[in-house]
């Protein structure tokens, strides 16, 4: 029997993550995608700035995030003379594929066994997900502004799949989607705790503040609200 604070939380709460890895892409980042799939050869960053026209670092922030995903590979340019080598980017084979595994049916099992075993789930699972957060950044470059660091935090919501739609200044993430929606329903504290502590340790591997940090799950209709910091 369905619960009737379940079915609130399905008229409020985020729509289920999308499955297809092209779909998953916002449209700027798909497109990007595209471009790099149709070159015949490794691509720069200034080739692909001005091949997209979007601003150099919102295609580097979007490379970081396709390569995270394993659909592009980057690659150092023979040196020509002095100064750094460039790099250079091509899409993987498995562009066309979806890199990620099925686990939301683990991910629910583990959360029940945190919930009957733990003094303290909640706690716990933000613990665990502030690992995963500092895992999931310590492959990007340093934030150089705490602004920056919001968009880092951005951006490993949108490869994981959270669709997320931020306010002007980065301060507060519509997710609109859960690639563990139904896990989430069974043990909100601890999935949801989880999501936080992603968050919360991609801004500390990123040397920004955590302070005014906060997920409010299911609070409006079609989305979550991660808050990443006080105006």
């Amino acid at each position: 029997m369905i619960s009737v604070e379940n079915n609130e939380r399905e008229r409020r709460g985020p729509r289920p993550a999308r499955t297809a890895s092209g779909r998953r892409l916002s449209p700027t980042r798909a497109a990007l995608l595209e471009t790099l799939q149709v070159q015949p050869e490794p691509t720069s960053l200034p080739a692909l700035v001005k091949t997209t026209g979007l601003h150099d670092n919102t295609v580097r922030e979007h490379l970081e995030g396709l390569r995270r995903s394993g659909l592009v590979r980057r690659t150092k340019a023979p040196a020509t003379g002095r100064g750094r080598p460039r790099w250079l980017y091509e899409a993987t084979p498995h562009s066309h594929e979806d890199p990620r595994p099925e686990y939301a049916g683990l991910a629910a099992a583990l959360a029940a066994v945190i919930v009957r075993t733990s003094p303290e789930p909640a706690a716990e699972a933000r613990r665990a997900g502030a690992d995963w957060g500092r895992r999931l950044a310590a492959g990007t470059a340093p934030a150089e502004s705490a602004e920056a660091a919001r968009r880092g935090v951005t951006a490993i919501f949108e490869d994981m799949g959270f669709e997320p739609e931020a306010d002007a200044d980065v301060r507060e993430l519509r997710l609109t989607r859960c690639p563990l929606l139904e896990a989430a329903h069974q043990e909100p504290d601890v999935v949801c705790s989880v999501h936080l502590g992603i968050a919360q340790g991609a801004l500390e591997r990123y040397d920004a503040p955590t302070d005014g940090l906060e997920l409010l799950p299911f609070v409006e209709p079609g989305a979550c609200l991660l808050r990443l910091g006080r105006p």
